[in-house]
């Protein structure tokens, strides 16, 4: 049952990140495509280092947090 739940956990925690990151790109996507957007289109380097960051630090701080501890 250990294993079970293991592997769930890390499927969990990688799906946060993935669903996080496509998130991210599909922002800057709408960024890129939409003229109203365009002055953010200067600060999408930003908006992805930052985007990123907090998902990580989001599934991080889960793991961190966790009961398990």
């Amino acid at each position: 049952m250990k294993i079970i739940k293991s592997i769930y956990n890390f499927i969990v925690g990688d799906m946060i990140i993935l669903i996080g990151v496509l998130l991210t790109v599909c922002i800057l996507t709408l960024i890129e495509t939409i003229p109203a957007l365009n002055a953010l289109r200067v600060a999408s380097g930003i908006i992805l280092i930052l985007a990123v960051l907090s998902v990580l630090l989001l599934t991080v701080s889960r793991e961190a947090f966790s009961k398990k501890r």
